[in-house]
């Protein structure tokens, strides 16, 4: 089956270039040069994956991934922001909103290709059963509705957060590292991907999961200086 692209940016050149780098690869690229015009299509049919800009006129990127989020038709989409911010801050704030991977301006066309695909892939594949619970320490993860409990109160992951809680709550008590991680959680081959992505969502995780047990001093996701990081049982 031909994956189906939406490409969303407000810069004709780009859209050009995506539309190039990813047909040559077998897919097929549907462009649109706002995030109104990006609506006008999703009401029509879902794509395979998103790529989205986040400087555009009128509503941006950040806007639209958020509401796209809290509409059930488009809570797995897999949604990857390109864009020129380039920032920790400007990259925690695209996964805050709901985005599963962010790519800075300029890019390179192969290194593009390898996170699309791999989001492709990660959305075709059922990782875990449907009823998978798993429990470690403090934190039960239910797979079947990517909520975590901490303390019997339920908190909502997205799917990418849902992943990285797994694997390190299933490799409990073992440091990991970021690339590592990148590797097992995102699927990206060796040296492709920004650890920046890693640090922004055990970023946003451990605010989600401490937001629940605020001033007990509780850290569910801990840093090994030097090695990554770990869950402990």
């Amino acid at each position: 089956m031909v994956p189906h692209i939406l490409a969303v940016d407000d810069d004709p050149e780009i859209l050009e270039m995506l539309l190039r780098v990813l047909s040559r690869e077998g897919m097929q690229v549907e462009k649109a040069r706002s995030a109104q015009e990006a609506l006008v299509r999703l009401a029509d049919h879902s794509p395979d994956a998103l790529i989205l800009d986040i400087n555009m006129p009128g509503m941006d990127g950040l806007t639209l991934c958020r509401r796209l989020r809290q509409d059930s038709r488009f809570v797995a989409l897999p949604i990857l922001f390109l864009t020129a911010l380039g920032k920790t801050d400007d990259i925690v704030k695209g996964l805050d909103a709901g985005a599963d991977d962010y790519i800075v301006k300029p890019f390179k066309g192969a290194e593009l290709m390898a996170r699309v695909r791999a989001l492709l892939r990660r959305a075709r594949r059922a990782d875990f059963d449907d009823d998978a619970v798993l429990e470690v320490g403090q934190i039960k993860l239910d797979s079947a509705t990517c909520q975590a409990f901490v303390q019997n109160k339920a908190v909502q992951l997205t799917a990418t957060e849902h992943r990285l809680l797994r694997y390190l709550m299933e490799h409990a008590n073992q440091p990991i590292s970021t690339q590592h991680l990148l590797e097992a959680v995102w699927e990206y081959p060796n040296s492709v991907g920004n650890p920046d992505l890693v640090r922004a969502h055990v970023r946003n995780l451990r605010c989600k999961l401490e937001a629940e047990t605020q001033g007990s001093g509780a850290h569910y996701i801990r840093t090994v200086h030097g090695v990554g990081y770990m869950v402990q049982s």
